[in-house]
Parts: structure tokens; sequence; C-alpha cells
């Protein structure tokens, strides 16, 4: 069975607004970001604050750790919070990059759901930033 798309998140970011940092360890860059989001579980927009921090080690392998609120309403129809943690690990710039993300809600409809199933997610090129695609692991 495969997999099951419950979320998008479309990234939207002004490189104007990122900061730089490159030194004899390796280099950093952290991107402010914004967006929406949408899917069978929730709906609403990226919070400010969100920010995708990327670091560069000397051997080229690129970390980059993602931290965003989003605000909306669940599948449910009640207003609430999803945070978002989204770490993954990669060589290159390849697309779609893939990545382990965590969840904490405030919504009594997702919070058994996102706090105790497994979930991954994929990055792709996107007109304005990148999508962000989110799946439940299915067990196989």
């Amino acid at each position: 069975m495969a997999d099951k798309l419950i979320l998008q998140i479309h990234v939207t970011m002004d490189m104007k607004d990122c900061s730089f940092l490159k030194g004899p360890a390796g280099e950093v860059v952290m991107i402010p970001f914004g967006g929406t989001a949408e899917g069978e579980i929730f709906n609403g927009v990226v919070r400010p604050g969100g920010v995708d921090c990327q670091r560069v080690n000397l051997a080229g392998v690129r970390h980059m750790s993602a931290r965003y609120l989003l605000e909306g309403e669940d599948s449910a129809g009640e207003k609430c919070h999803i945070f978002i943690e989204n770490n993954g690990w990669f060589e290159t710039q390849s697309m779609p990059f893939k990545t382990v993300p965590t969840f904490i809600t405030d919504s009594k409809t997702l919070a058994p759901y996102l706090h105790t199933n497994k979930f991954r997610g994929e990055g792709h090129p996107d007109t304005k930033g990148v999508l962000i695609k989110f799946f439940e692991v299915e067990n196989a």
C-alpha cells in the first residue's frame, strides 16, 4: 500500500531576507518563509517566524531543519495550530529532497493522529518557492 498524502505546504520566501555565514567549518543559511497549508487534515497559513536553517559541512552534506507554526482549521472545522519541525540530510540539492517531520498540535481531532503515527516529507520545486508534501507512512 502506498503512503498517504495528508498535507501540503506552499512555502514562499524572499532570498533578500536570508542570513548567510561562511566559515572554515562550513556554511549556514537561514531562510525565513511564509506560505499556505492545505490537505485533508488541515487548511491554513504559516504564521510569521517560520525559518529553514540549512547547514553544509566540509564534506558537502547539507542538513536542513525547518521550524514553523501553522494556524487554521482542522478536518473537524475547529480552529487550531500545528507546530512542525522538519529535518533532512542530503549531499546535493536533488529534488525531491526527503525529510522527517514531527508535529505538535492543540487540535483535539488531530493530536491522537499526528502525535502517534509515522510520517515522511518531500520537498518539490514550486513557482514561488518550495512545495512540501507530508505523507503518512503505511505499514508494510
